[in-house]
């Protein structure tokens, strides 16, 4: 079938157009989060960048929806109704903002255009009222098992840990520095310092810049342990990407992270100080570590491998175009 979407998500579109559909991605001359195209992915042929000109003229056969402005622009440049004129889902990537067991969805007044949460958490977090509900986990493509680990260090992938602070727990990293030295890798990082983020200021954290995915793949598998540090979030696809190349990871229990990362992984906790103990005594024993990553890597590619994925994204765009229950 073809489908219609946008480009939002870089990782989680690349494995959505890995699957035997046909894939029509918006693309304007300016770019930007309306029309970034393939902006240059290494993605199949039958992902198809277009301009918007030409989607009224094109077949589309389900429309995948990932932002509450989208409908609109489908109706405006498709020159039909989502759920009405053309069968479409809605994506919901994010976990609810403040107050989440009071958020409701943009979506919840219509039962026309089931949302697809991304975890088990977002779905019982999120109020989508009227609207037919169903979760399908992410999936990703195996990198190998890359991990050597030689460098003492943890390897930390957040984008703006400046502006979006404790959110994403960018606070923390000078904790961790204390005990153990932390680079940090995303957008907004390059030359970043313990002294960005807050006390103490002197503790050794890094900022290597936002490097693309080979280059970003084989940093991380240097070092010796990822660190995830996201208070408030979605399941990160980098947190899952790092426990497929083999990785140990150190994770907060709190939101999907708390039940999609085993024990056997690494560290997974509430208290600051058995997350910063358990980093420096992974960093110390490259044993150990060994045998955390490998129980990481066996776990993701089994819970989060790529066919599942592709399976049950078949199985939903096919109950939608045929008008069956979600």
């Amino acid at each position: 079938m073809s489908v219609l979407l946008w480009h939002v998500h870089g990782s989680w579109t690349g494995s959505f157009v890995a699957g035997r559909h046909r894939y029509l991605i918006p693309e304007l001359d300016r770019g930007g989060p309306w029309g970034l195209g393939r902006a240059g992915r290494d993605w199949p042929p039958s992902a198809r960048a277009v301009p918007p000109r030409e989607l009224a003229a094109s077949e589309v056969d389900v429309v995948v929806l990932q932002r509450p402005e989208e409908p609109a622009l489908v109706e405006g440049w498709l020159g039909r109704r989502p759920g009405v004129d053309v069968p479409a889902v809605y994506v919901e990537h994010n976990a609810p903002p403040e107050h989440a067991a009071r958020s409701r969805h943009p979506l919840a007044g219509r039962a026309d255009v089931p949302v697809v949460h991304v975890t088990g958490f977002n779905e019982l977090m999120w109020d989508c009222g009227d609207a037919p509900v169903t979760t399908i986990p992410h999936g990703i493509a195996d990198p190998g098992h890359r991990w050597t680990g030689e460098l003492p260090r943890a390897v930390a992938l957040i984008n703006e840990p400046v502006r979006r602070g404790r959110v994403t727990g960018s606070d923390l990293l000078p904790r961790f520095g204390v005990r153990l030295p932390v680079d940090v890798c995303g957008i907004g990082t390059e030359g970043l310092t313990a002294a960005d983020l807050g006390p103490p200021r002197d503790a050794d954290v890094s900022g290597l810049g936002d490097l693309p995915q080979d280059r970003l793949h084989a940093t991380m598998a240097r070092r010796r342990l990822y660190l995830h540090t996201a208070r408030w979030t979605s399941l990160g696809l980098s947190l899952l990407e790092a426990m497929a190349l083999g990785m140990p990871v150190v994770v907060p229990a709190t939101t999907e992270a708390a039940v999609a990362v085993p024990p056997a992984a690494g560290v997974v906790a509430t208290s600051p100080a058995e997350l910063v103990e358990g980093a420096a005594a992974l960093a110390g024993d490259p044993a150990r570590a060994a045998d955390a990553g490998a129980a990481a890597r066996e776990h993701v590619l089994t819970r989060f491998g790529l066919p599942a994925f592709l399976k049950r994204w078949d199985e939903l765009l096919g109950a939608v175009v045929s008008g069956r229950p979600v």
